[in-house]
């Protein structure tokens, strides 16, 4: 069982920046795929970002690409999510999420375990 708890958020003007955390417990991350998505109000939870167990691999949805960036320190057990030149239209409920699959993949039903989600809001 993973236990993951999300910190970083807040609000922020537009083309401002945050760092979104994602720490574990209960089990290293060092084996599990790490995925960043998001969900605005009235909307379905996309996949935003995503990192393999090496961190040799990583895959961004198109709109944060060249933006944001993904990252993990596995002796610290936590999954970074840098986000720059931030737009209105990123604001939503971010979430990290661990998949224990082999291939990084962007499908929100292989992830098994979430975290609560941290709010990120991006005034214009």
């Amino acid at each position: 069982q993973v236990q993951l708890v999300e910190s970083g958020g807040g609000l922020v003007q537009a083309g401002g920046s945050l760092r979104l955390s994602c720490a574990a417990s209960g089990r290293s991350l060092s084996s599990l795929n790490m995925g960043w998505f998001r969900q605005a109000p009235g909307k379905e939870r996309d996949f935003v970002a995503g990192i393999n167990w090496s961190g040799a691999r990583t895959s961004y949805l198109d709109s944060v690409k060249g933006r944001f960036a993904v990252s993990r320190d596995n002796a610290k057990n936590t999954v970074y999510l840098q986000m720059n030149s931030l737009k209105p239209e990123d604001t939503a409920v971010y979430y990290c999420a661990a998949d224990s699959d082999y291939e990084l993949t962007r499908s929100i039903s292989a992830y098994d375990y979430w975290g609560q989600g941290t709010q990120v809001t991006v005034s214009s």
